[in-house]
């Protein structure tokens, strides 16, 4: 059994007498099952003991970039500093950086200030572009680990990605629009806040593989056609214009998968227009879609648990500053939110 104690410490902390440690760790014959899952358990409790001393006295500075509405940087900020006093002992401190439209070469800018000024960590949701890969990995080079949040940017030297599986949110929503579709040929909406988000691109990928497989876009079941509006950046008077113009171009849209938000914009051109939105599904429970949600505007909202993205973040660049051992990797859990189970 390995460890790295002496056999007194792990007999105090099991309450075993040090002649029953020694047996468990020598593996000799004559211990019971339930004894030697104590010993693993008292090694294991001096394992997180010894991270938690290691942690006495450190502080870590974290940045945290985001090009995102602000809707969802304020749900995120909220989430982040609810989790930091459970990071005790290490003091834990963020500086956010958010913009709700900004450019490669700005995203790029933001980056390289961390170069000179100095950080522990950066947390940053931005495009997937060449430009952004190279202003990650110039902090990676210069020590200071990069950890990616609800969309990636693999090619990059980034620590690790937190957030859902995107392609697996995209076929939960196909799921959802197709069931509650039925047997209607109805067109489906897909609102996109941009093109240069892979997180975007892999939702819409999953939406569209599965509606296909399915039998709704252009299958055998029936022909479902996908209508795609994009270039909104997730604000309301964008999309407002945008849906419009598509439910005057398209006039069987009953159905919409809003990737990217502003999904208050959307439901007023539904609402001008005098037509009915059948099944409207979402992403994030943020400020904007909860009363959307309690008022049946719509159907369902994909959710994931922000305080624990949050939380994995900050241990994983803790982890990297050499703050914590080694953690279990996995993703968000994707949670399909009505308005009979809202959260409080």
């Amino acid at each position: 059994m390995a460890h790295r104690y002496k056999v007194r410490e792990i007999a105090q902390q099991s309450g075993l007498s040090e002649a029953t440690v020694d047996r468990v760790l020598h593996d000799r014959p004559g211990v019971r099952a339930n004894t030697r899952a104590e010993v693993q358990q008292a090694i294991s409790d001096l394992d997180k003991q010894r991270s938690q001393l290691r942690l006495n006295g450190r502080k870590f500075l974290f940045d945290v970039v985001m090009q995102t509405p602000a809707r969802f940087s304020a749900e995120f900020r909220a989430a982040l500093e609810a989790e930091l006093p459970m990071l005790a002992p290490a003091a834990v401190r963020c500086r956010f950086h958010f913009r709700e439209t900004e450019s490669v070469a700005a995203m790029v800018d933001t980056l390289g200030k961390f170069t000179a000024r100095g950080s522990h960590g950066v947390i940053v949701k931005a495009p997937d572009d060449p430009d952004v890969v190279a202003a990650i990995d110039r902090l990676v080079d210069l020590g200071i680990p990069v950890v990616t949040y609800v969309t990636d940017v693999p090619a990059s030297k980034r620590l690790d990605y937190v957030g859902i599986d995107n392609r697996a949110a995209g076929a939960t929503a196909a799921y959802l629009v197709d069931s509650w579709l039925g047997d209607s040929d109805a067109s489906v909406l897909i609102i996109l806040t941009s093109n240069i988000f892979r997180n975007e691109g892999e939702r819409e990928i999953g939406f569209r593989s599965t509606l296909r497989s399915l039998g709704g876009e252009q299958g055998d079941a029936n022909r479902r056609r996908v209508v795609e509006i994009t270039d909104s950046e997730g604000l309301d008077e964008t999309v407002e214009k945008l849906v419009d113009a598509a439910l005057s171009a398209h006039p069987d849209i009953e159905a919409v998968y809003s990737i990217g938000g502003g999904n208050t914009g959307a439901v007023r051109a539904f609402e001008r227009a005098g037509r009915r939105c059948r099944v409207f599904v979402a992403h994030d429970l943020d400020s904007d879609n909860r009363p959307l949600l309690r008022s049946g505007a719509l159907s369902a909202v994909l959710h994931h648990d922000l305080r624990a993205d949050a939380r994995r973040a900050c241990r994983l660049l803790m982890q990297a500053g050499g703050g914590l051992d080694g953690m279990v990797d996995e993703r968000s859990q994707i949670h399909v939110v009505t308005r009979f189970n809202t959260p409080a």
